[in-house]
């Protein structure tokens, strides 16, 4: 069989957006959270408000409908809850593409696929509003876990419930919903959920990188079908 990357580009007219976006007009912003970005001291991260405040002020500064990236980034920004550091190495890399924008924002699915699973992760610093979509795209069976999302969005689903192209299925969700973060979708590809549901790591001990991004291609190449020229 053809590698994920080959298959998704030898059909990659057929996959539609995930969000609102005018190439023409909207702008992409994208964001740095490794520890290059010294803005982001320890007291803006442990204040939620303050974080979405930041991150608002940065997307208004410079006229961008969205902040996008953080596909394997190493993130320093997951020190801000204890969820990312049981073990004895914390988890710091970044599994999935986040595009950051306002609470309410629709989310579309960019092809048929049916509901594998969905869960309120609600600790600090989780998902949120998750919900995991599976696609059958030739002769590829993937997987994409949409997170934090609005509560809302998880209203009358149900496992194996088909969810048509074009479809906005989600909202990206507020602070409450979304497990205290800005509003943002984390959108994740996976090959293989080794048997989970409603929930799949979106960040991982980068000693084990190498294994994790193998099973998480980079989403930017669906992407390209809703961002065009201006994915960074």
């Amino acid at each position: 069989m053809l590698p994920f990357k080959e298959i998704i580009n030898k059909h990659i007219g057929l996959i539609g957006k995930v969000v609102d976006f005018d190439p023409a007009s909207d702008r992409l912003l994208p964001f740095d959270f490794t520890a290059n970005n010294t803005e982001l001291d320890p007291s803006i991260l442990a204040d939620t408000s303050r974080f979405s405040a930041w991150v608002d002020e940065k997307l208004a500064k410079n006229k961008a409908r969205y902040g996008v990236g953080g596909y394997n980034e190493h993130r320093t920004i997951y020190s801000r809850s204890t969820h990312f550091d049981q073990g004895e190495e914390p988890r710091r890399l970044h599994l999935g593409v986040d595009i950051w924008g306002p609470a309410g924002t629709p989310v579309y699915n960019c092809y048929n696929a049916k509901v594998h699973s969905f869960r309120f992760n609600n600790n600090f610093g989780d998902y949120g509003a998750t919900i995991i979509l599976q696609y059958q795209f030739y002769e590829l069976t993937f997987y994409a876990l949409y997170g934090h999302l609005a509560l809302s969005s998880l209203q009358n689903l149900y496992e194996g419930m088909t969810i048509p192209k074009g479809k906005a299925f989600a909202h990206f969700g507020k602070p409450a919903e979304n497990g205290q973060w800005p509003p943002h979708l984390h959108l994740q590809l996976i090959l293989d959920m080794h048997g989970l549901k409603g929930d799949y790591p979106g960040v991982c001990q980068f000693s084990q990188r190498e294994a994790y991004l193998q099973n998480c291609p980079d989403p930017a190449l669906i992407l390209t079908q809703t961002f065009a020229s201006a994915l960074p």
